[in-house]
């Protein structure tokens, strides 16, 4: 009978701004470090060596060329350990965690790591007949295909969204991750890379944000509340569960990918939720702890008020979410997951305990997972 699978070890690199201490870094050189974390402590966890089955990594913007492949070779994890690089844009590091977990719970009970890796500082600049363009299309033509800042700035006007309100989601955001970092909760997870030790965009404060001018005549979006561009990985362990043994984990209760109307892409994570409760029988109130990706403080809040959740609800990003951490888009996802593991996992919450990782995609998609602790 197929096993469950349960992550055993999270970790990620501190995420820096794009440009800044991990600009000279490209994709192999992020992930490999994270790789080799997230093995070692699952070896600990389990008391003994493991053999990957493989490395599944989210990668949206990079070289190209299997990034995770090239990764796990950079790892040192061996030539036998192939590599499979998955594309669903900010979901990207989540559904590449949910791709090594499927194949465990489909009956290929073989240990694997998984997670996301971004490098905006080194992504190729990609042309089409001689013309520079910044992303390939979300839909086909004749579809509505937004950017995504002005997707944010629509979605903020169709749901009412005010300037105050994006202001204070963003100010709560920096002020929960200065809180979590001063008091040491991220340095668990974290694998210092070139020198950086803590992610570097944490910080700005509520009086700064109301001075950031709008990024459209007439609108409330601001830089302060789209977070920052950013580079960064991170990497689980994901094992079925007769290896876990007795180590604490997140056993994988349930999962869903779905679609949304691509002019309003940021609402996708909603009804992701949703899906993903509801296949395990679960509702809201059955969950400690979310973590949904914050690429903009209006698409976090239309998903909030989809869910029926309050702006400043505690177990939403307590530690701070993406506008203060910032947005490495490929491994954003998989920073959720392993978000998830160093606020359930390692605080000791009790067995049992529920957990949601969450992301919007561009393009008009939702993806969601519901966790489980285990010990």
């Amino acid at each position: 009978m197929p096993d469950e699978a349960v992550v055993i070890a999270a970790r990620r690199t501190p995420v820096g701004t794009r440009g800044r201490a991990l600009a000279s870094l490209n994709v192999e050189q992020l992930a490999a470090p994270v790789l080799c974390a997230a093995l070692g402590d699952a070896e600990a966890a389990v008391g003994r060596r493991l053999s990957v089955a493989d490395v599944v990594l989210g990668n949206c913007m990079g070289p190209g060329g299997n990034p995770a492949r090239v990764s796990a070779l950079a790892a040192g994890l061996g030539v036998e350990v192939p590599g499979a690089t998955v594309d669903r844009q900010c979901g990207s590091g989540m559904a590449a965690v949910l791709d090594a977990a499927t194949a465990i719970r489909a009956g290929d009970d073989r240990p694997r790591l998984a997670g996301g890796v971004e490098s905006p500082s080194t992504a190729p600049v990609r042309s089409l007949d001689g013309v520079p363009y910044d992303r390939a299309p979300f839909a086909p033509q004749g579809w509505p295909d937004p950017d995504m800042v002005r997707a944010a700035e629509d979605l903020a006007a169709a749901d009412g969204i005010s300037r105050e309100r994006q202001d204070a989601h963003a100010a709560r955001s920096h002020q929960r991750a200065r809180a979590a970092r001063d008091a040491g909760r991220f340095a668990a997870e974290l694998v210092p890379v070139a020198g950086l030790t803590a992610d570097d965009s944490i910080g700005v404060a509520e009086p700064l944000l109301r001075r950031l001018p709008a990024l459209f005549e007439g609108g409330t979006l601001t830089a302060g509340t789209a977070t920052r561009i950013s580079d960064g990985a991170a990497a689980v362990a994901v094992v079925p569960r007769r290896l876990a043994g007795r180590a604490p984990g997140l056993v994988l209760r349930g999962q869903a990918v779905v679609g949304c109307d691509p002019a309003l892409p940021g609402v996708g994570a909603a009804p992701a939720v949703r899906a993903a409760l509801d296949s395990v029988g679960a509702d809201l109130g059955d969950v400690a702890a979310f973590e949904i990706v914050e690429a903009f403080a209006a698409q976090s809040l239309a998903v909030l008020g989809r869910l029926g959740l309050e702006d400043d609800d505690p177990r939403v990003c307590s530690d701070g979410g993406a506008l203060a951490l910032g947005h490495p888009w490929g491994a954003s996802g998989a920073i959720s997951v392993v978000r998830l593991f160093g606020r359930l996992v390692r605080a000791d919450a009790p067995a049992g305990t529920l957990g949601v990782a969450a992301a919007s995609v561009g393009g008009g998609l939702g993806v969601a997972a519901v966790f489980e602790v285990i010990r």
